[in-house]
């Protein structure tokens, strides 16, 4: 089923987030690697982690509430370890951490053939797809976690959340084969709280057995939902699990105050932690691949076997993504609900700028 989106011209849509988060007193800098990532999660069809959800966020937990610090200075901390570094982000904005942090493994395995880089005292760096894409897209295989914001997801067979929505994301150096890289980036939840918020200002039901009601009943409706549930039963439980060791070992404290300042006993720590590993391909060449193939070749060999033999309609992770940059390329900007829209025109009135330039009327309609 078609649904209609209307269309954003791109630097509309980035001066305004760019404006927003400036107007919240984040600096220039800042501001900028959030507006990118905000983009590209638009572009990639990221519906659920768009500028409207991280700004929210800020709102709820950021920078209104001291969960993050404007203009902060992260410190990188002593290590023997000359391929893993270790920061202190001291609240600074998720999104900029973030992107350094993975340029940092870059950088690091392009010295070492692995760069890793460990986040204490951060907050949320949102659509972790967008990171390890970007490595991807530059050649290297990249890995990221973090714990989320909020504890809102109940363990596997149990009432009460005490896991965030801990979500994996990993990127694979593709695009020769494939035209665009593999991407594997999902949240541990059956849904990420981002589709609650989304559903709520859409008017739509949630699918059953993603969330439980105040008394732990299954619901499917956005706004009855009080905790989510792990997909997949033990393997999503497991897996959003790991987040919560990954952010043991850095640093992290309580899952169930994190978030929660005015929960939090004296001396414990409400900050989330951030994982981010980048593989350089060379460091794990064998070099000794069937008929004389070299390592890319073998690659796109392997992948071709995958979707043969009848499975040649199969998607692979990161296909949605790319084909949802494709309509944005054909459409001639980013595309957005008419519910989104209105949410764009609310966040020019808070931050001073131009509300007339978000009516509806303005933008052109995309059937896709």
């Amino acid at each position: 089923m078609q649904e209609t989106f209307h269309v954003v011209p791109t630097s509309l849509h980035d001066a305004l987030v760019e404006t927003a988060y400036q107007h919240r007193g984040y600096s220039q800098i800042e501001a900028a690697a959030a507006t990118a990532l905000c983009s590209g999660a638009a572009r990639h069809g990221i519906r659920t982690h768009n500028a409207l959800k991280a700004l929210h966020l800020d709102e709820l937990f950021g920078s209104g509430k001291g969960g993050c610090v404007p203009g902060a200075e992260v410190e990188v901390k002593e290590t023997r370890f000359k391929a893993t570094q270790v920061w202190n982000a001291n609240r600074k904005l998720g999104q900029a951490v973030a992107t350094d942090a993975m340029n940092t493994c870059m950088k690091l395995a392009d010295e070492y053939g692995v760069g890793v880089v460990a986040v204490d005292n951060a907050f949320h760096y949102l659509w972790g797809g967008g990171y390890v894409m970007d490595a991807a897209k530059k050649g290297y295989i990249a890995y990221t976690n973090c714990t989320s914001a909020l504890a809102e997801v109940v363990p596997f067979g149990g009432k009460f959340p005490t896991l965030g929505t801990n979500p994996h994301s990993w990127g694979f150096p593709t695009t020769d084969a494939l035209g665009y890289p593999v991407v594997l980036d999902w949240a541990t939840s059956t849904i990420a709280m981002g589709r609650v918020e989304q559903f709520k200002r859409e008017g739509k039901a949630l699918p059953e057995g993603a969330a439980v009601d105040a008394e732990g009943n299954p619901t499917t409706d956005p706004f009855k939902v009080a905790a989510l549930l792990p997909f997949g039963a033990h393997k999503g439980y497991g897996l959003a699990l790991l987040n919560e060791l990954f952010g043991a070992v850095i640093g992290g404290s309580l899952p169930t105050i994190r978030g929660r300042a005015d929960k939090a006993p004296a001396g414990e720590k409400t900050t989330t932690a951030f994982y981010f590993q980048v593989i350089h391909p060379e460091a794990v060449d064998g070099k000794d691949y069937a008929l004389g193939r070299g390592q890319a070749e073998n690659l796109a060999t392997v992948i071709k076997d995958i979707l043969g033999h009848g499975n040649e309609t199969c998607m692979l992770p990161g296909q949605l993504e790319a084909q949802a940059a494709a309509r944005c390329e054909r459409a001639g900007g980013l595309l957005f609900s008419e519910a989104e829209i209105r949410g764009f025109k609310e966040l020019a009135e808070e931050c001073g700028a131009d509300t007339a330039a978000w009516e509806l009327s303005q933008f052109q309609k995309f059937e896709g």
